[in-house]
């Protein structure tokens, strides 16, 4: 799978070696909660590219709905966290503008899958990561950012409202914590290893068939 590789750096602080590293994308709109979530769930001290928000960035910036905001991720973010023995995530946050989406391509590159984060106070700005991740056939779950005092729905409802295609994983979490943020990235690797899966296996009937 083009997505594994080998991890051989920064063990030692862990006291043991890691057999398997899987890249995954945390992305979605702006101010959604990406890099809480690195954060959270990171076992080292996450890398941040936050810089301050500048008058400069109004025009473009929309920060309705999160008006408290004061940083804004530049390029990425950047954590590790060992899921089991063996197994490793690293996790790379993408920047949420769209002035700042020619990263996408080159952070996507050699990803298991990736998590599409949800605020349902401003569902539609997920649109773009969804459609992003599905055009390139990139497994990936949604997960609803629960904000406090925001409405709760249910995932189905969540589904229906970004029609996301049939099977793709809607997870209810709270970004600030670890144990909801280990339970995203565990149905994230769960999901994209069945979409991997699938994908091989009908790779393998097709080439059977024209033999």
């Amino acid at each position: 799978m083009s997505s594994e590789y080998v991890d051989s750096t920064g063990e030692e602080e862990a006291g043991e070696s890691t057999a398997l590293a899987l890249k995954i994308l945390v992305a979605g709109g702006f101010g959604v909660g990406k890099t809480t979530l690195v954060g959270a769930v990171s076992e080292i001290r996450p890398l941040r590219t936050e810089e301050l928000l500048s008058e400069a960035g109004e025009a473009v910036d929309d920060t309705g709905g999160v008006d408290q905001k004061t940083t804004t991720t530049v390029a990425m973010d950047f954590g590790r966290i060992t899921i089991r023995s063996g197994l490793s995530l690293y996790l790379f946050g993408t920047p949420g503008q769209d002035r700042f989406w020619f990263l996408w391509d080159e952070l996507s590159q050699g990803a298991l899958g990736a998590v599409v984060l949800a605020d349902t106070r401003r569902l539609e700005d997920c649109f773009p990561a969804v459609d992003y991740f599905e055009h390139r056939r990139i497994p990936f779950v949604v997960a609803v950012n629960c904000f406090p005092g925001a409405r709760t729905y249910a995932e189905d409802d969540v589904s229906r409202a970004l029609d996301l295609d049939r099977g793709t994983p809607v997870v209810l979490c709270d970004a600030r914590d670890r144990a909801s943020g280990k339970e995203v990235l565990i149905r994230m690797v769960e999901y994209a290893g069945r979409m991997h899966t699938a994908r091989l296996l009908d790779s393998v009937g097709q080439a059977a068939g024209s033999a």
